[in-house]
């Protein structure tokens, strides 16, 4: 009776992470080409990938750290901008310089040869990338629409990054976790922590806010389309969205109190799923299990615990770190 009771359980929980993981499906590969002479005839094509996300009264606010296209150093042409003046603190910042309604990409690889593919807005406003890669050598390139699938090289620059702190990614705002010191979400913030002493109180509080604040967003889930990004003050009003959503209000309410924080893509078993990583001094990197004990965090993802009402098969599964493959770190 206890052996079927067990398989019973564990066939529960599987429907469960199957439903709660509807909407953080397999990421979307579009094909596209790219002319490297800028001749929409020539045959001489790249293939590019596109990989995207369809996760007190006077509180104190941890002094966030300001992206800024400082315009020291640039690679800058008649259609777009690379400002790389500020890669010692993580980040550079691209803008699109001519009005276009085509669809523009952003690309970085790194040192680990691994490339992140993401959306540039049509608005000529710059806009923030993360070198997640830490410090080395990394290719910008700056890509734009054609027709369909096929993209032409806009810019592009080859740049060495030396980082003046490891965790400088992991702390500052950028495309895919976007937040300001205005931000409701930074308020809330600070308000969850003002009686929380050190990272792993501060982790706890906000994150019994977020698995208890939020429910999975189906009707977004199903019609999510490739190159969401969740805007953060709307998530935490409406208590709704989908696993990018909350791995992203959770990790932009922890770095705006200094704690480093990775929003983590990957798979959870085969689904492509979001969660994120922390750090504290005394453990390094926590990426193992879900549960604390007072002392020890590990591998947190919001999404399961909220919508899994934390039950033992969910915190099972999710404390397993085996179950959870890492892809791109924002």
């Amino acid at each position: 009776m206890k052996k079927a009771y067990k398989y019973i359980s564990l066939a529960l929980a599987v429907i469960i992470l199957a439903w709660v993981l509807i909407g953080c499906s397999q990421p979307e590969i579009v094909s596209i080409h790219n002319p490297g002479n800028g001749d929409n005839n020539s045959e001489d094509y790249i293939d590019l990938s596109a990989e995207m996300v369809p996760l007190t009264e006077t509180p104190a606010i941890f002094s966030i750290p300001v992206p800024v296209a400082s315009g020291t150093q640039t690679k800058k042409n008649q259609k777009s901008e690379i400002d790389h003046s500020n890669t010692a603190d993580g980040y550079i910042m691209v803008r699109f310089l001519q009005r276009t309604t085509k669809q523009l990409r952003v690309q970085v690889t790194g040192p680990s040869n691994v490339t992140y593919t993401y959306t540039l807005k049509q608005n000529g406003d710059f806009e923030v990338f993360p070198l997640s890669d830490g410090s080395g050598s990394y290719k910008i390139g700056v890509f734009e629409q054609i027709e369909g699938t096929r993209y032409a090289t806009a810019n592009s620059a080859t740049i060495t990054v030396a980082l003046k702190d490891e965790f400088a990614p992991f702390l500052r705002t950028n495309q895919y976790v976007n937040f300001t010191r205005d931000s409701n979400t930074v308020k809330k913030a600070a308000e969850l922590v003002k009686d929380a002493n050190g990272v792993y109180p501060k982790v706890e509080a906000i994150y019994n806010f977020v698995i208890k604040h939020m429910s999975y967003d189906r009707d977004l889930a199903a019609n999510v389309k490739s190159g969401y990004l969740p805007n953060l003050d709307a998530v935490l009003a409406s208590g709704k969205g989908i696993c990018f959503d909350y791995a992203a209000l959770m990790t932009a309410m922890l770095r705006s109190q200094g704690v480093p924080t990775k929003l983590v893509i990957g798979y959870a078993g085969t689904v492509y799923h979001a969660w994120i990583n922390v750090y504290s001094e005394e453990t390094g990197w926590i990426n193992n299990i879900i549960f604390f004990d007072g002392r020890n965090w590990n591998l947190m993802d919001p999404t399961f615990a909220s919508t899994g009402n934390q039950s033992a098969e969910v915190m099972k599964y999710v404390g397993d770190g085996s179950n959870y493959s890492a892809k791109f770190l924002y």
